[in-house]
């Protein structure tokens, strides 16, 4: 669904990305795991086409700057931006329309399932940024993409929150869907990883499948110590 060839990037003389290359298959749940600096979210903004990079980015076959690319796309920010002079409900109603899609009551059971159904009327100014990122949630999945991309999506939500939020993702598999996160919290990711690609300094030092039988004697944390606080070289398992 999503694949990435030599992908990099540079603020002026400065390296952010070095060189990268992954996949993201259908039905499965991938994690660029790193510090803070990691140069996680840079890869993240160029694989939604919010920066200019070298390399190759495709989406579902399409280059990432492609309205086919896009439409198969939902790019989830840390910080969530929201219109502040549109309701809750006119947010749906204004991707609806940008995607050309009839109401046919998904946005309405996003609303439900993540609390914001009581919200409807109120404006995005007035919602907290908890809320707000619920919203910014739903108005990313009212259109079904195909990829599905959260930078550090736990942050400022609401218990419930967060467990909708876990089960989605086991759904949105599922339903043959990719998904990749980015955070810099491992125990928000330890319980339903397919893929771990753990970055350091703009490249992937080390990259971990989440494979039962594989028998690997390196838990997720003690890698991503090992690779990023030690001297050890890349590594895959």
């Amino acid at each position: 669904m999503l694949t990435l060839e030599h992908v990099t990037k540079y603020y002026g003389r400065t390296l952010a990305n070095d060189d990268i290359s992954f996949r993201v298959e259908a039905r499965q749940i991938a994690i660029l795991l790193g510090p803070n600096g990691a140069g996680k979210s840079t890869l993240i903004k160029c694989i939604s086409g919010l920066l200019r990079y070298t390399g190759t980015i495709t989406i579902g076959g399409f280059w990432n700057k492609t309205d086919e690319a896009k439409r198969l796309l939902a790019y989830f920010p840390e910080t969530p931006a929201v219109y502040d002079l549109l309701t809750v409900a006119e947010h749906l109603e204004f991707i609806r329309r940008a995607y050309r899609l009839e109401d046919d009551g998904y946005g309405d059971e996003l609303l439900d399932r993540f609390e914001l159904a009581d919200k409807r009327d109120k404006l995005g100014r007035e919602l907290s940024k908890g809320m707000q990122q619920k919203l910014s949630i739903c108005c990313g999945l009212v259109h079904r993409p195909k990829l599905l991309i959260f930078d550090e999506p736990m942050i400022g939500l609401d218990p419930h929150a967060i467990k909708e939020l876990k089960l989605l993702f086991q759904e949105q598999k599922a339903e043959g869907n990719a998904l990749l996160l980015s955070t810099h919290m491992i125990d928000s990711v330890e319980d339903y990883w397919d893929v771990t690609h753990i970055m350091k300094d703009g490249r992937f030092v080390a990259t971990q499948h989440n494979d039962p039988e594989a028998g690997s004697t390196h838990s997720l944390e003690d890698l991503f110590f090992s690779v990023t606080e030690g001297s050890q070289p890349p590594c895959t398992l």
